[in-house]
């Protein structure tokens, strides 16, 4: 048995506990919290104290942790087009062996900062073996590409492949469609429906405002870097991407469509799109990546207008092509300082408890309960006064 004390304790089912404690089996099963004040004095004698706030380990819902090799090598604010061009160039720029250390490197430090569980987009197999050893809970997307319609039955049965490989090192995986600018659309339908099989999808969506040039009206930087490469783009429909992604299953999927979707980005959602979304998905989710649209377009997504709506959001970490660093802490903070209304335990539940629901971990993961066994995470340079992240903010798992 551990017994954890802080400066506060946020169970995230529950309003922030100060001077509270939680106590685990030692297996990290909770067993139950409270305030500090109501455990006996042997209880007490055996108790750590960590200055600041614990909280249950996060939950990553987009990371492409097998592009860690590109850290530091991509310029900024690029917009769409320009990330494309340098995706294109420098992703094979590091040997396997390089490719292979950094995924480990990564993995290692996103589980010692607190993270217990990701959803992981992946187009190789290059980090099975990592995740296949790693603490870390992922569930793999495999992501797939490809605007010859001729091809869409071959390039699933790529993904397929890999998936059958994840599968025999015990990694849940399963087929999903990249973005409606980098497909055709019967390979967005085809991915989507050999994906929707596993109950989970993940999916690129407005990301930026590029995109939705692109299928509303044909045009923009996005339009022209693929005509200028000779490749066909989407149909033009005069409607949003999202609306244009859903229209799509609705071709091949009974309505609403069931399972877990994940919308990624959403830099340019407005409330058209969210509303066609909560008709027609039975369970949408949405994936914010603040630093990462910091970083290649220097926009980020409409939280006000996400929150209005009750949409249930995530937090992912996107990857070191398109941030500076992977950290959970990192992209909670950036969220606080350019949306300081929002409360720190809202942004809480969005790492949290919303992501493992995504990933149907919610009864081990995401939230202090009795039973679960969700990580033990202690945020130092947390300011107990005015419930906020400072700079000096950092995450260290302490189980």
């Amino acid at each position: 048995m551990r017994i954890f004390t802080s400066d506060y304790i946020f169970p995230i089912v529950a309003g922030p506990i100060r001077d509270g404690y939680v106590m685990t089996d030692d297996e990290g099963y909770v067993l139950k919290m409270g305030a500090a004040r109501e455990l006996n004095p042997p209880a007490l004698s055996v108790a750590e104290y960590f200055p600041g706030a614990i909280v249950p380990g996060f939950v990553n819902t987009h990371s492409h942790i097998e592009l860690s090799h590109l850290k530091g090598a991509f310029s900024k604010g690029s917009g769409m087009s320009g990330f494309i061009n340098q995706i294109n160039s420098l992703r094979d720029s590091v040997d396997k062996s390089g490719r292979i250390n950094a995924i480990e490197t990564e993995m290692r430090g996103l589980y010692r900062q607190g993270v217990s569980a990701m959803a992981d987009i992946s187009n190789c197999n290059e980090s099975f073996e990592c995740k296949s050893h790693s603490p870390i809970y992922t569930r793999t997307f495999l992501e797939v590409f490809g605007t010859d319609p001729k091809e869409a039955d071959m390039i699933v049965e790529g993904a397929l492949e890999l998936c059958r490989e994840a599968e025999e090192m015990d990694l849940d995986a399963a087929p999903t469609p990249h973005s409606c600018y980098t497909m055709s659309p019967e390979l967005l339908r085809a991915a989507s429906v050999a994906g929707i099989k596993s109950g989970y999808l993940s999916y690129h969506s407005q990301e930026s405002r590029q995109e939705e040039d692109l299928i509303r009206y044909g045009t923009g930087e996005l339009a022209e870097n693929y005509k200028g490469r000779g490749l066909p783009t989407p149909p033009v429909t005069g409607t949003s991407a999202l609306v244009y992604f859903i229209d799509n299953l609705k071709k091949v999927m009974r309505a609403p469509i069931r399972g877990h979707v994940l919308l990624v980005h959403n830099v340019a959602i407005d409330e058209e799109s969210i509303d066609y979304a909560l008709e027609w998905l039975k369970s949408p989710y949405f994936a914010i990546c603040p630093l990462s649209n910091i970083f290649i377009h220097n926009q980020l997504p409409p939280l006000e207008l996400m929150r209005r709506k009750g949409l249930k959001i995530t937090v992912g970490t996107d990857s070191l092509s398109s941030n500076d660093l992977l950290s959970m802490v990192a992209e909670m903070k950036c969220i606080q300082d350019h949306f300081p209304e929002i409360p720190f335990d809202e942004i809480l539940k969005w790492a949290t408890r919303n992501g493992a629901e995504f990933l149907g971990k919610e009864e081990l993961l995401g939230s202090f309960e009795a039973g679960k066994k969700p990580g033990i995470v202690n945020i130092e340079g947390f300011d107990v006064q005015k419930m906020r992240l400072t700079d000096k903010s950092v995450s260290v798992r302490i189980l």
